[in-house]
């Protein structure tokens, strides 16, 4: 049987050799000791990525429940080694006079760059140019949406970034600190989200990172949360995954979104992995 077919003048992988593949993955990455960034596990993570990024037909919807299974416990390990790889750059990165001059050391640092002039786009076709406040949930050790749109897009915006992990922000704050514009407009507050209520009214616009929320409940709960206390007119961001890239990322569809007003859903087809969904809370007369 031909595995490779045809479509589109692009060749797409078929979905069962797909998820053969990933499945080999994850059974490989399932045994290793550590998630800590090393030549064997950067090997396996970096044939994922390109493995889910194919032209592919795959509907994650009609997966069996055997590979449902997998495909979550391949999120949370997806998650957990992205988690590591950025604490170990940043911690590296502050041993440096000026980290923010070598961000692009970074492996993924390019998809970042990709992703925040996509989203940057996406939020100016939408009518949200120069917000005063933004809240990012789930900005890790290396903020690099944040940094990347205060320095070349939004650029007299103020970042509140939430994060639940304090190392995550005392590294992140020390990458900040060598820059006195940035330090100005970025805060770093430890905190889950869940418990963060008033203050979701401040921000004009609020990013929601892909890894927050791991499972479906988990993020459609979140969501709501952050619906109720925003302000009415504001702008949320939610980071989704579609196709394969969905074995990396958990997936947002429109009906997880109850009670906002849709503006856009973009899917990308090149190495960005994130799907960018844009929605508003309407305002109530």
């Amino acid at each position: 049987m031909a595995s490779l077919q045809n479509s589109n003048f692009e060749t797409q992988i078929s979905a069962e050799l797909l998820i053969a593949r990933i499945t080999q993955i994850h059974s490989s990455i399932s045994k290793l000791d550590s998630l800590r960034p090393s030549k064997q596990v950067n090997t396996f993570f970096s044939h994922l990525v390109k493995l889910c990024i194919l032209p592919s037909s795959i509907d994650i919807r009609s997966l069996s429940p055997e590979v449902q299974e997998m495909r979550n416990s391949l999120i949370v390990l997806c998650g957990r080694a992205e988690g590591l790889l950025e604490l170990e750059f940043a911690t590296f990165l502050i041993k440096m006079p000026q980290p923010l001059n070598n961000l692009n050391l970074f492996p993924y640092y390019g998809n970042y760059v990709k992703l925040a002039n996509l989203e940057y786009k996406i939020l100016s076709e939408n009518g949200v140019m120069q917000p005063k406040k933004v809240a990012f949930v789930g900005s890790g050790p290396m903020p690099l949406t944040s940094l990347v749109m205060a320095a070349q897009h939004l650029k007299s915006t103020h970042f509140d970034n939430f994060d639940i992990d304090e190392t995550a922000n005392d590294v992140a704050r020390q990458i900040v600190a060598s820059d006195g514009d940035l330090e100005k407009r970025m805060k770093f507050e430890t905190c889950n989200v869940m418990e963060v209520r008033e203050k979701l009214g401040e921000y004009d616009c609020i990013f929601l990172a892909a890894l927050v929320g791991m499972c479906k409940e988990e993020k459609v709960k979140i969501i709501g949360h952050i619906r109720k206390y925003m302000k009415e007119g504001g702008i949320l961001l939610v980071r989704s995954a579609d196709g394969a890239r969905a074995f990396l990322y958990p997936v947002v569809e429109e009906h997880d979104l109850v009670g906002f007003e849709v503006l856009s859903i973009f899917h990308p087809t090149n190495d960005v992995i994130n799907s960018v969904v844009l929605v508003r809370k309407p305002i109530t007369f």
